[in-house]
């Protein structure tokens, strides 16, 4: 299969302090819908708890943002955008993420969508995931590198690798979701969650 078309340096955004992350947020609002992610950085030893997530990631079909959380402004900003009603935002087995959110940030995501459960309401039997999505609807190959995924997401600077990786899953997610025709669907407001 063909590779994925991935969003290159020049469509990311990494956004670190209080003012880049009002500028995304200003951004981010023309959207109803965003590919979500986190990253967290690994833990090795058995009963290590990770505090993270470290790095947040909202891409709509054109741009993606991957906002680092060491400023407290930065951090406001990305919880208003979590908790904020109206907007979907998509990802894959975003349990984890969603734990994680509620004790880092004290907010409930709202509106987020794991995109795992529209296949499987789609007859779908196993667990999809970003990679088997992406060959499921545009016949192409998206790459992870696990040598990436496994970095330190904690670091003050993301190398270019890791701002990559991290817009990228997110960007995949958006443009599942618009593939699916979920963009074209309400939400159902009693649950904050999209409905299919």
């Amino acid at each position: 299969m063909p590779p994925f078309a991935r969003l290159g340096l020049n469509s990311i955004s990494m956004v670190v302090t209080g003012d880049q992350a009002r500028d995304a947020q200003a951004a981010l609002a023309q959207a109803s819908a965003w590919g979500f992610d986190t990253e967290s950085k690994p833990t090795f030893r058995v009963g290590d708890v990770s505090d993270g997530p470290h790095v947040v990631q909202l891409s709509t079909s054109e741009h993606a943002w991957v906002f680092q959380l060491h400023d407290a402004t930065c951090r406001d900003v990305v919880a208003e955008l979590l908790a904020q009603p109206g907007v979907v935002k998509a990802g894959f087995g975003l349990g984890d993420d969603r734990r994680r959110i509620l004790t880092k940030f004290g907010v409930e995501a709202v509106g987020v969508l794991d995109l795992n459960t529209s296949f499987s309401e789609r007859g779908y039997r196993k667990e999809m995931g970003v990679k088997s999505a992406v060959a499921v609807l545009f016949n192409q190959r998206f790459m992870k590198s696990k040598k990436v995924a496994t970095t330190n997401w904690a670091n003050p600077v993301l190398t270019d690798a890791q701002l990559v990786y991290a817009a990228n899953d997110a960007y995949a997610a958006i443009r599942v979701y618009n593939a699916l025709g979920l963009d074209r669907v309400g939400m159902r407001s009693s649950r904050h969650e999209p409905s299919l």
